[in-house]
């Protein structure tokens, strides 16, 4: 009488069952830090400098709106691109320091996807923001300061 039957749990497993299930609780629900990002956009070279501003802004008040915030943005201007895309040699590029959450970043890119000026665009979580300027900004600054310094010579 004492011995169960093989396949079958006494009674006490039950109740210590019910017991422990009712005592759990919902796992916390922890706010997750803000993530930092870079985002290039490259759009189409048909479109004006103000246009490709304008865009920034855009993307700016999106990331605003989904409850993140744009450390910096930076507009390259037009450049060369590597191989054509969409049948365009140029791009308007511009580079968006962001600290949002994730939502906001993939509002940002579904927003992206459906604008046709938009040729490309790629975001890259990171560690830090950096705030200084860009190499690609850097550079253009150094090469004005030398063609300012250089002597007008005589040809």
């Amino acid at each position: 009488m004492g011995r169960e039957t093989p396949g079958r749990r006494g009674e006490n497993h039950r109740i210590r069952r019910t017991f422990r299930h009712r005592t759990r609780r919902p796992p916390s629900r922890k706010k997750e830090p803000m993530a930092l990002y870079e985002h290039v956009v490259i759009s189409r070279q048909d479109i004006s400098p103000q246009q490709a501003e304008a865009l920034n802004d855009t993307l700016k008040a999106l990331v605003e709106a989904g409850g993140g915030t744009v450390a910096k943005i930076e507009y390259w201007g037009l450049r060369n691109l590597t191989y054509r895309i969409k049948k365009n040699r140029k791009g308007h590029y511009s580079l968006l320091a962001i600290d949002a959450p994730a939502d906001a970043v993939k509002e940002m890119e579904r927003q992206l996807s459906i604008n046709e000026d938009v040729l490309r665009y790629l975001t890259v979580r990171v560690d830090e923001l950096d705030l200084e300027l860009s190499p690609i900004l850097a550079r253009r600054d150094r090469d004005r300061e030398r063609r300012d310094d250089a002597p007008q010579g005589a040809f």
